[in-house]
């Protein structure tokens, strides 16, 4: 009767593994023989498809990702109200006592079944965790936030978490530091609430600018950055997920990845109109970050530089104008000899390979490549740990 008389917390009572709880818990109310032994197995068998398989774990997280009126109304810097506040806390001890069930306790009075499986029970302190989250709203966030640090956007527009995100980290590259460092100190001006610069990374393909960014958001994932990642057909929905995210406390870097338009693309002016309003605001919680293998990210012929434009001055003023637009504007410009081969040791050292001819091969397998980029020394070194082991 707690568990359905849930308010605050209310839609946790259509999350399956709850919703499949509060249904076995009926059946032993109310002495239903008959469904009682089926009700039992949902419950677990949805339990055992959650990534822990633990009853505890999953309440706790669950009610951290919770997007109720009362975790938004701080998110928003308000107080909520008192009578909220205490529905708030009485609702945790009721979960509390739910994230406490046991298997034991579940099936007791369950005679005469040979089998019945179990379930993990870790032992959480539901009330403190939340308090702690709500205290900490700007690092830890609130509904999908909470959970998930990296985000891509479906087909409606709506933001949806990446599963499975790209795992690389700041200490898995090598070189660039320099241009890693300025990314960085862009972003934690962002963290820190100071102005931040839209960010531009052009350069030579296999540099590594996505990689950067997406190695930057999972090492400051904890002071409270997110990323979402916008395909360039998305680029309409920008200004409605700016209107969207600037209430939520985290900071969030809109990334377009492999950015470029051909000449007259109807995206060109709807992306150059949103990097002239507000999503570089100063004091705002979004940034704009692209990558790029066009410096100028258009797409630009000889026949443009010599067309029969009146003024052709305009338009290539035209041109350059979008990238113009970005406050930070960072270059990756292929490696020379001496900087691929250190990138190509480094990685080598780190991956426990030794091989007498490693440079000789590394050049021959970057010309093999097109030329030398640090994605050319990974899948060089990746290649001899391969053939070691």
């Amino acid at each position: 009767m707690r568990l359905r008389a849930l308010t605050v917390f209310r839609g946790l009572l259509s999350e399956p593994v709850v919703e499949s709880l509060c249904t076995y818990l009926d059946c032993m109310e109310n002495d239903w023989s008959q469904g009682i032994i089926s009700a039992y197995a949902e419950l677990v068998s949805r339990l055992y498809r959650t990534e822990d398989g633990d009853l505890g774990k999953h309440i706790l997280r669950v009610t951290a990702e919770s997007k109720n009126v009362y975790i938004r109304a701080i998110g928003r810097g308000e107080t909520p109200p008192e009578y909220m506040a205490r529905s708030v806390e009485a609702e945790l001890e009721t979960l509390q006592e739910a994230a406490s069930l046991t298997p034991d306790r579940l099936r007791a009075g369950l005679e005469g079944v040979d089998y019945l499986p179990d379930f993990g029970t870790t032992a959480v302190d539901l009330a403190e965790e939340y308090r702690r989250r709500a205290a900490e709203i700007g690092r830890c966030g609130y509904g999908i936030y909470a959970g998930h640090h990296m985000f891509c956007l479906d087909g409606a527009g709506d933001i949806t978490p990446v599963r499975h995100p790209d795992t690389v980290s700041l200490e898995d590259l090598v070189g660039y530091e320099r241009e890693r460092g300025l990314v960085l100190d862009n972003l934690r001006a962002l963290l820190a609430g100071r102005s931040a610069a839209n960010m531009l990374l052009t350069g030579d393909a296999g540099t590594g600018k996505s990689s950067t960014v997406k190695a930057a958001c999972s090492a400051l994932k904890e002071e409270g950055l997110r990323i979402v990642e916008v395909r360039r057909d998305q680029l309409r929905h920008i200004p409605a997920l700016l209107d969207r995210l600037s209430e939520n406390p985290l900071k969030f870097i809109l990334f377009i990845d492999d950015l470029s338009f051909q000449k007259d693309d109807d995206n060109y002016s709807a992306l150059k109109a949103v990097l002239e309003g507000s999503v570089s605001a100063r004091g705002g919680n979004v940034i704009l970050c692209a990558t790029s293998n066009r410096r100028h990210i258009v797409k630009e012929k000889f026949s443009d530089r010599e067309g029969d434009d009146v003024h052709r001055n305009d338009t290539m003023q035209e041109t350059v104008s979008l990238s113009d637009r970005f406050g930070l504007h960072i270059t990756y410009q292929k490696p020379g000899k001496d900087d691929y081969l250190a990138i190509v040791r480094a990685l080598a050292q780190r991956q426990g390979v030794d091989c007498p001819e490693l440079d000789a091969l590394a050049e021959r397998f970057a010309l093999g490549r097109g030329g030398r980029s640090p994605r050319a020394a990974r899948q060089f070194v990746d290649s001899l740990a391969a053939k070691e082991t």
